[in-house]
């Protein structure tokens, strides 16, 4: 091209519709290279010059950020992969952003519609929050609660079951059983424990490792015959529950075991826990079934059953662990 046939920094401008001040803050950044000087020291671009501007523009109103459009611009195939990696972040990004104008709406709306005496509480408890939430808090909470040494793994599915997560599009009670839950996570557990008491977790002769791993088998037969909407009763699941206390202990499932295991999990009842999983039922919503709500399905059956049955004296039967035995003996058998 002859000199004649390059444009100035304000013919670039008019060709592609943009302003003399865009051209500039793209050319002093690198992005908009220049075809060379004019004697008077004037930047003179080429025909490819206002490509390179459309294209710049283009990636620009995907809301991508500069340095992200340069390294783009830098590529052999600027359409090529690098670009849909550089979308899909930009549309992680703002999903993020979609989620937390959703759960802002809906903790206005909690807060405008609720009565004026409860306003100042339930702003307290929003305040707490992120936007959008995450679940750090309650994820701690657990790891509290569960037994020390337990496998990574284990602990992870735990975490992964015991944790709901917020939904993407809440509603106002969402948000306000969510702000709860966190609020509850942060003031940690009333000291009794989930599952085995203190003096059991901490035995030698109990192993919760083989009581978490069982477990996890009977509560999701629970949760399947939740979602079927059938009331509890005896049967798999229930037998995989007991099966697991059992196991923990290094005994086996028997009436007598039953009983005992029934006046156990009496007295290690937990309300801050109980109340957890009621406001994780509250933001899950139904339809969903959680740990907690399982673990009562299960408790429920096996008090029906030695309800109809009767209890059975462990005196009667096979000697008990000494532990486990000292872990009821002021509640006394069950039913």
């Amino acid at each position: 091209m002859s000199p004649a046939e390059f444009w100035s920094i304000g013919e670039l401008a008019e060709h592609a519709g943009v302003t003399v001040k865009t051209v500039r803050f793209y050319s002093d950044r690198g992005l908009l290279p220049e075809a060379g000087r004019s004697s008077g020291g004037h930047r003179r671009y080429g025909p490819e010059a206002l490509e390179r501007l459309r294209l710049i523009r283009s990636l620009r109103t995907l809301d991508l950020p500069v340095p992200e459009v340069g390294r783009l611009l830098e590529q052999d195939e600027v359409l090529g992969d690098a670009l849909e990696d550089a979308v899909a972040r930009q549309l992680r990004e703002l999903g993020s952003q979609l989620t937390a104008l959703r759960w802002r709406e809906a903790a206005l709306r909690l807060l405008h519609d609720c009565p004026p005496q409860e306003r100042a509480d339930r702003l307290a408890l929003i305040g707490g929050l992120s936007t959008p939430p995450d679940t750090t808090a309650l994820a701690r909470f657990w790891r509290r609660m569960l037994p020390p040494r337990m496998p990574a793994g284990l602990t992870a599915s735990i975490l992964d079951a015991a944790v709901p997560q917020p939904p993407a599009d809440p509603t106002p009670g969402q948000v306000l059983a969510f702000a709860r839950l966190h609020a509850l996570s942060l003031g940690g557990c009333s000291g009794r424990g989930h599952g085995p008491n203190e003096k059991a977790r901490t035995n030698r002769d109990h192993r919760p490792t083989v009581l978490y791993q069982g477990l996890e088998g009977a509560y999701a037969l629970a949760s399947a015959e939740l979602s079927a909407g059938r009331a509890p009763h005896r049967g798999e699941a229930l037998d995989g529950f007991v099966d697991a206390h059992a196991a923990s202990w290094s005994t086996r499932d028997t009436p007598a075991f039953r009983t005992r295991l029934s006046a156990l999990l009496t007295i290690t009842d937990d309300p801050v826990i109980g109340r957890y999983w009621e406001l994780a039922g509250e933001l899950t919503g139904p339809g969903e079934t959680t740990l907690g709500a399982a673990h009562t399905w299960l408790r429920t059956a096996l008090d029906e059953q030695l309800t109809s049955e009767g209890p059975t004296a462990p005196e009667s039967w096979m000697p008990l662990p000494p532990a486990l035995v000292a872990a009821t003996a002021e509640a006394g058998p069950a039913g």
